[in-house]
């Protein structure tokens, strides 16, 4: 059997429904969401292999102009890395809403040898698709030479199953890069990490937009029980204080809500413990932001 394999990178600038895209691609939740922007904060490896193709997905941060922090340019470097030698790129926008930071993707993108495929995400919100969707995709076709223009609702799911057998096409004949059934390439210490910092985002909202990260201090599986402690990093007291909340109940929230989602992902039972600290600057801080993760993966 001829087998296809090849790297496809999801881009666009943030809230566009990127991560949302490739958990619904995957069947499976792999990457955070939230409606907060800029959620997604590292590479993160999504492996699709089904029938005679394997697809690996790389999902991105969101591409934004404001970079006043090491965090955000590391973000920004990151999903630059990811359009490099891949075989396809997905961009992804938000309905009819072009922005200048969508401008600043697709400058990146355009520097790139492989083609573009331009998805048009939440059509699912658009109520007039003849007088506002169809005009709207014949302007797009007029910013750039894309390869399609496929529009979606990564959330519905409408349209998605186009957009795979669009993808597949692109990719080259070779064998697997990974074994068949392989999800990601990132470890169950990051994706629990991960989880934990989704549900303080879904919960906090605009309290503690990105002043806070995870780091996974202890991680024991013997396959029917999962041990779990997390450290809640903040930058100030006063964030410490929201993230517990009264009498500790926020904090109670999201480890309830995050062990759920753990025992999903990991198929067994998880207890995990959370603890939040205080470390002044440390979004700022390259080598701090270095020692939690956030290294460059090309």
């Amino acid at each position: 059997m001829t087998q296809r394999t090849g790297f496809v990178a999801i881009v666009g600038r943030p809230n566009v429904g990127k991560s949302t895209l490739l958990n619904r691609i995957l069947g499976q939740k792999l990457s955070i969401t939230s409606r907060k922007p800029q959620t997604t904060r590292h590479q993160i490896l999504g492996i699709k292999t089904e029938d005679d193709v394997q697809v690996v997905y790389v999902d991105t941060p969101g591409m934004h102009l404001r970079q006043e922090k090491a965090i955000n340019r590391y973000m920004n470097k990151a999903a630059t890395m990811a359009v490099k030698d891949v075989d396809l790129v997905i961009m992804v926008v938000d309905r009819t809403r072009w922005t200048d930071e969508d401008d600043m993707v697709l400058q990146a993108v355009s520097q790139q040898r492989a083609p573009v495929v331009l998805v048009v995400n939440k059509v699912d919100f658009i109520k007039d698709k003849d007088e506002e969707l169809l005009p709207y995709l014949q302007s797009l076709s007029d910013r750039y030479a894309f390869a399609q223009i496929v529009p979606l609702s990564a959330k519905t799911g409408r349209n998605v199953d186009r957009l795979e057998s669009l993808i597949n096409s692109y990719l080259p004949e070779a064998q697997y890069f990974y074994p068949e059934d392989q999800i990601t390439d990132r470890s169950s210490r990051f994706l629990a990490a991960e989880l934990v910092r989704e549900k303080i985002m879904r919960q906090l909202g605009d309290e503690l937009p990105y002043a806070m990260t995870v780091e996974i201090e202890e991680f024991t599986h013997d396959g029917r029980l999962a041990e779990i402690s997390a450290l809640i990093l903040v930058e100030r007291p006063s964030q410490k204080r929201i993230v517990i909340g009264d009498g500790g109940s926020r904090i109670k929230q999201i480890g309830q809500d995050a062990r759920k989602d753990m025992e999903i992902l990991f198929d067994c039972k998880v207890m995990l413990n959370l603890w939040v600290k205080v470390k002044t600057n440390w979004s700022d801080d390259e080598r701090a932001l270095r020692s939690l993760g956030y290294d460059d993966r090309s």
